[in-house]
């Protein structure tokens, strides 16, 4: 079954709002594992908008399933990773005023660098993502840089669901198909709801995780958080 990190990145932007410590972060994130994620997935932004790097260390001490920290691997990222060492990073290359991820890797320009840096997070055994558009042609230098997975972005896949499922889907179950073929797990976010999760899930082999935040925070305001997160997982159970 396709496993649910729970991004929490939006009970954080709350938490700022106000200024103090409510809601708290690490509650979150431990009421989420109690009410069933398989994951917690944050991605701290230099100008800590949201989560905040302390938050990141405060998290790495009680999650107890799996931390996935997200982000652009400029030199403050790194030294974060590398001092938390959580069981996932997720290479995004979002600019440092990006309101929210945009983009996957060009990973045809960019392998030589992401070689360097998925060997280095390799090194202390965390496991790595690429962050990616549903493009075959990118697949095969992501595979070339040694990471473990790829993360789809699935933005355009949401826009598109409403009008027409299956061309939507298309080039993610293509892009997926290379990856396999080139031994790459395969995770998904962004913009995955209640109404375009389960076809996703259903559709495209091999995916691994999905991480969903602002939807899955936003169905909470009305449906409650222990309840919205056993709906999402319903929508991945085959």
């Amino acid at each position: 079954m396709t496993k649910l990190s729970v991004n929490i990145n939006k009970i954080a932007t709350l938490r700022n709002s106000r200024g103090g410590d409510t809601p708290n972060v690490v509650r979150a994130a431990l009421d989420a594992e109690r009410f069933g994620a398989q994951g917690i997935t944050v991605h701290p932004r230099p100008d800590e908008r949201h989560i905040r790097y302390s938050d990141v260390r405060d998290l790495k001490k009680v999650v107890s399933t799996e931390l996935n920290i997200e982000g652009n691997p400029i030199e403050s990222f790194v030294e974060l990773v590398m001092e938390v060492q959580p069981a996932q990073v997720t290479l995004v290359p979002d600019a440092h005023d990006a309101v929210t991820s945009n983009a996957g890797w060009d990973t045809i320009s960019h392998r030589d660098f992401l070689t360097e840096i998925v060997a280095l997070f390799r090194s202390k055994g965390i496991r790595t993502s690429i962050f990616l558009d549903p493009d075959p042609k990118f697949v095969e230098a992501a595979a070339a840089t040694g990471t473990d997975r790829i993360e789809l972005y699935t933005e355009s896949y949401a826009r598109a669901y409403a009008s027409g499922r299956e061309a939507a889907i298309a080039p993610f179950v293509e892009t997926a198909r290379r990856a396999l073929q080139y031994g790459l797990e395969i995770n998904a976010g962004h913009d995955l709801n209640l109404e375009n999760l389960r076809y996703f899930a259903e559709t495209v082999p091999g995916l691994q995780e999905v991480s969903i935040g602002h939807a899955l925070i936003s169905d909470a305001l009305y449906l409650g958080f222990e309840n919205t997160i056993q709906l999402y997982r319903k929508q991945l159970r085959k």
